[in-house]
């Protein structure tokens, strides 16, 4: 059985505490939520670059791997990493990430994919946002630069795009790019939202919701990076998922 790792500091009167004592004593500004599963190659370095990002706001932070069923090192590379594992109780990107913003205790939170292929050293254009009174800020993949390769052929000029234009058409939306996978919000506002979905079509049903609540949605142009050499394939699937996500946003139109 792993050993979870647990980090000590020292406050001011010179008593040690955990982090997870100390973090009821000094609030929480800011949760890296990242989804898991079987991603034992890139976990470790996504939770090093969270702190990292974390550090450059110069707040009060936690790294949360929200773990769907992994069976291989993830979970223990996490936690050695400095991340507070949490293991969802149901399998899917949906379900992992639920059970990651409910264990969340920052005010905000920032959400990625624990695959490498997100920037999270690069948070403060996100945090800014929240600074101005967004409720909630979506990372625009074709705004910015995707690597090649990162993205399969269909799912760039096809799928992504197809999905998004749906989305504005049966939303109030005004999002460009529908299923991006690195987000920031306002943790309660998003709570309030109830979302319920299990698999990929939660990015759909945030957006959707959010939008039928007037909340305040912006998006700023994000790079998408290729996953490191040895992953397992992607866990998309993408007519089951592009599926999923259809019917979940005819469901939700306004």
């Amino acid at each position: 059985m792993s050993v979870p790792h647990v980090s000590w500091q020292t406050t001011m009167n010179g008593c040690c505490m955990s982090a997870d004592q100390l973090s009821v004593a000094v609030p929480i500004e800011v949760s890296v939520v990242l989804p898991c599963l079987n991603e034992a190659w890139s976990v470790g370095a996504c939770v090093h670059a969270a702190w990292q990002g974390i550090a450059s706001l110069g707040v009060r932070g936690e790294v949360i791997v929200s773990d769907s069923g992994s069976t291989d090192a993830s979970r223990r590379i996490a936690a050695h990493a400095g991340a507070r594992v949490v293991r969802a109780p149901r399998v899917g990107y949906g379900a992992a990430l639920r059970h990651g913003i409910a264990a969340a205790r920052g005010t905000y939170a920032i959400i990625a994919d624990s695959d490498a292929s997100y920037d999270l050293t690069d948070v403060a254009r996100f945090w800014d946002r929240l600074q101005a009174g967004d409720d909630l800020v979506i990372g625009n993949r074709f705004q910015g630069r995707i690597a090649d390769g990162a993205m399969p052929f269909l799912h760039r000029y096809l799928g992504n795009p197809m999905l998004s234009v749906l989305g504005r058409a049966l939303t109030d939306s005004a999002v460009g790019d529908f299923q991006s996978g690195m987000r920031a919000f306002r943790t309660s506002a998003i709570a309030d939202l109830q979302l319920r979905a299990d698999g990929m079509e939660f990015a759909s049903e945030m957006i959707a919701k959010a939008s039928s609540a007037r909340l305040r949605v912006s998006e700023i142009p994000i790079d998408l990076g290729n996953t490191p050499p040895g992953r397992e394939r992607s866990h998309l699937r993408p007519i089951r998922d592009g599926l999923r996500n259809v019917k979940t946003l005819i469901e939700l139109r306004h």
